[in-house]
């Protein structure tokens, strides 16, 4: 997560990225990224674990509204990728996996509504630049 984006790129400031993490299967999957190095949560300091919060929280109201599933799913593991990193899953009744875990085995095909769902992650984008303006520049430490 340090040396590359982690998906294609749509919202970024000097201290947090966010990018479209492209898993076929789940159209919308968002990944919000420190700039800086940092393994755990404690590490970041206290004014970026705070403008993080405020962050994820106006990320999820778009992904909500510009996706409109049934859950939104926030987990951050970093076991693999020891770098702090929170995955926003948007999920629905009829996805491959629910209601399990996005990284369990799959339950059925993909969804009649995958098609349109894909076109509608078209729009993040946008809708993040106009959401996440006020924490466009840096935040204090």
């Amino acid at each position: 997560m340090c040396r590359e984006l982690g998906g294609e790129l749509l919202w970024q400031s000097p201290w947090l990225r966010v990018v479209l993490a492209n898993e076929p299967d789940y159209p919308g999957w968002l990944r919000l990224i420190p700039q800086t190095h940092a393994a755990e949560l404690t590490d970041l300091s206290p004014g970026v674990r705070q403008a993080l919060w405020l962050v994820l929280h106006a990320t999820e109201g778009v992904l909500r509204r510009v996706m409109q599933p049934h859950k939104v799913n926030l987990a951050s593991l970093g076991n693999q990728v020891p770098h702090v990193h929170w995955h926003m899953v948007p999920r629905y009744r009829d996805d491959r996996h629910f209601p399990d875990s996005v990284w369990a085995a799959p339950r059925r095909e993909v969804s009649a509504e995958h098609g349109q769902r894909a076109a509608r992650a078209s729009d993040l984008g946008p809708a993040l630049q106009q959401a996440l303006q006020p924490w466009a520049q840096g935040v204090a430490a």
